[in-house]
């Protein structure tokens, strides 16, 4: 979400949303996550401005899509009920439990804590946007961050004037949802998967009907087209 309504979160389902992030699964338990809550307008406005430098900054890196990008609507942190950032804690080379050869599995767990909030914020009716469009260093500086520490998200959160029919970046053509077909292989990449192509002989079962608002999977039609 990027378009919020202001208004306010009741402090008790703040804490249950947070509640929730901190259930999320963790590799080696590690549960790396912090949460800032940024409620000081100065403040607010320091980080908003942050996050304007950084926009300009990725437009022209992105040449040609420079002036569409500028059109997009990329952050609401002037605009949310609330903001939180997310960092990962200082001392996590102390975790080593699943993290040996893989030691990004900390941002990984950190973003299944977001997941859990984000879905926990839609079932209250609340809008979430993950903001990254900043540069880290300065705005660990504004949140007096310990050295080691590494903020990954400013979560926008709060009342929407309503939610999306379809992500906003596909509603403005800056981007499309792939055929979920083409992301599935089978042993080894790149290899179809045979899961798609039996969805297309067979009626679906009542198990593999997708809940309530999910997306429908794009199926390849006879031909190798996306039906």
């Amino acid at each position: 979400m990027r378009h919020f309504a202001g208004g306010q979160v009741d402090p008790v389902v703040l804490r249950r949303l947070l509640a929730a992030a901190h259930a999320a699964p963790s590799v080696g338990f590690m549960q790396p996550w912090r949460f800032v809550r940024i409620t000081d307008p100065a403040s607010r406005a320091r980080l908003h401005t942050l996050v304007e430098a950084e926009r300009v900054a990725t437009a022209q890196a992105l040449g040609q899509r420079q002036d569409e990008f500028m059109q997009l609507k990329v952050q609401g942190l002037l605009d949310a009920a609330e903001l939180l950032a997310v960092a990962l804690c200082d001392g996590r080379e102390r975790h080593v439990f699943g993290r040996r050869t893989l030691p990004q599995m900390d941002l990984a767990s950190a973003s299944c804590a977001i997941q859990n909030l984000w879905l926990a914020a839609r079932a209250e009716g609340l809008g979430l946007g993950w903001v990254s469009i900043f540069e880290p260093q300065a705005v660990a500086q504004e949140l007096g961050l310990p050295p080691g520490a590494e903020v990954i998200a400013l979560l926008c959160l709060g009342p929407v004037p309503g939610f999306y029919d379809q992500p906003m970046l596909q509603q403005q053509r800056w981007a499309q949802r792939q055929p979920l077909a083409e992301l599935v292989f089978d042993q080894r990449w790149g290899q179809p998967s045979s899961l798609f192509a039996a969805a297309d002989q067979a009626p679906a079962a009542a198990d593999d009907k997708p809940w309530p608002g999910a997306p429908v999977p794009d199926v390849p039609a006879p031909g190798g087209r996306v039906a």
